[in-house]
């Protein structure tokens, strides 16, 4: 510990500076409760990542029956009613919107489980993964939109950032 006006080299305990005089300050207690609160933002990080595997496993699954239902509507197993009239389109399109939609799926449930790995292992990259994943869910009503704000909120700011770099 050294004097803040001159310089000098002190002893600990020693509440004057033997060459100037000037009181010496007291050393800033730690923070408290800061391990504390690591620890529950630590928790909170790690509910996040299980949620992004659960929205990963939501999605493919919903994805999966919504594409079974579409494929079954166009493909005329829903009744003779189910008719098209006009111009029908060529036959390669149900089968190239259905692979294109299934590749979008796939790449969403792929970006949320990387996110949730990211998240789990603490890692920098895992930290802007999710923030990314959260910006490109939110469109989707209800759950990407609750948790793209939720990780949204836990992931950016001075505060959450500084937390998260602790742990």
């Amino acid at each position: 510990m050294f004097c803040s006006a001159c310089g000098q080299a002190l002893a600990p305990g020693q509440g004057f500076c033997p060459q100037c005089g000037r009181p010496v300050a007291p050393p800033a207690p730690p923070v408290p409760g800061y391990q504390f609160q690591l620890e529950g933002y630590a928790g909170k990080v790690r509910v996040l990542a299980i949620l992004w595997f659960v929205y990963a496993g939501l999605s493919l699954l919903l994805g999966f029956a919504g594409l079974t239902i579409m494929k079954t509507f166009f493909m005329g197993g829903f009744g003779p009613w189910m008719h098209m009239h006009g111009a029908v389109p060529p036959v390669w399109v149900l089968p190239a919107l259905v692979r294109f939609v299934w590749i979008v799926l796939s790449l969403r449930a792929v970006l949320a489980v990387i996110a949730g790995w990211g998240l789990l292992e603490h890692t920098q990259w895992g930290r802007i993964v999710a923030i990314i994943a959260a910006f490109l869910s939110l469109i989707k009503f209800p759950l990407g939109t609750a948790l793209g704000v939720w990780t949204l909120i836990m992931l950016l700011g001075y505060r959450n950032s500084m937390l998260y770099q602790q742990l």
